[in-house]
């Protein structure tokens, strides 16, 4: 399966909005080579040179409606100032079991893969969330206590799930709208 712009599902097409479906474990081999491919294509999208040949846009996460797959599943690098990799996982089935009522957002706002045209605003996520997993890179459940930057891209990638893009969180009447409260990430 070739995974790069010109194959991700865009905001124009009502398919990004489908509901996706919990995946049958244990995983099938056929899922988990997409689940590979998924992560293969996040890596590689951050390697300028590998990117510009393959026709890849810059991705820290990637979920499988976003290639016409509505299954749970996703797949997240987040590289340091090093480009090392801070962390890495190949998620089936993530679910948030708890969540903090501090929220927090992106200074710059958020971007997506399937989203083209430029949306500007505050998308305000909880600042902590919990999230049960089965990682395929692992090959066990897991249990992910993140913050911050790592909790905003879960939230993101598990809103797919749900047909939510990013935009439909911002506040359409005051879209830089300030939460004192908030913990804004640079």
């Amino acid at each position: 399966m070739l995974i790069n712009n010109d194959t991700i599902i865009k905001d124009t097409d009502e398919a990004i909005r489908r509901k996706s479906a919990d995946v049958v474990l244990p995983l099938a081999d056929e899922d988990r080579d997409v689940l590979m491919q998924m992560l293969k294509y996040v890596d590689d999208s951050t390697i300028p040179e590998i990117a510009e040949k393959e026709n890849l846009r810059p991705a820290v996460g990637i979920s499988a409606i976003q290639i016409g797959i509505p299954k749970k599943m996703t797949a997240i690098i987040i590289k340091d100032e090093e480009g090392n990799k801070a962390c890495e996982y190949a998620l089936v089935n993530p679910k948030i079991i708890s969540n903090s009522l501090e929220k927090a957002c992106m200074a710059s706002g958020e971007g997506c893969l399937s989203v083209v045209e430029e949306h500007e605003g505050l998308v305000y996520r909880s600042a902590r969330v919990k999230v049960k997993a089965y990682d395929a890179l692992q090959d066990k459940e897991i249990l992910i206590k993140a913050e911050g930057y790592l909790a905003i891209v879960l939230q993101h990638e598990l809103d797919h799930f749900k047909g939510i893009l990013f935009y439909d969180r911002i506040d359409p009447k005051d879209p830089f709208r300030k939460d004192p409260q908030a913990l804004i990430i640079e």
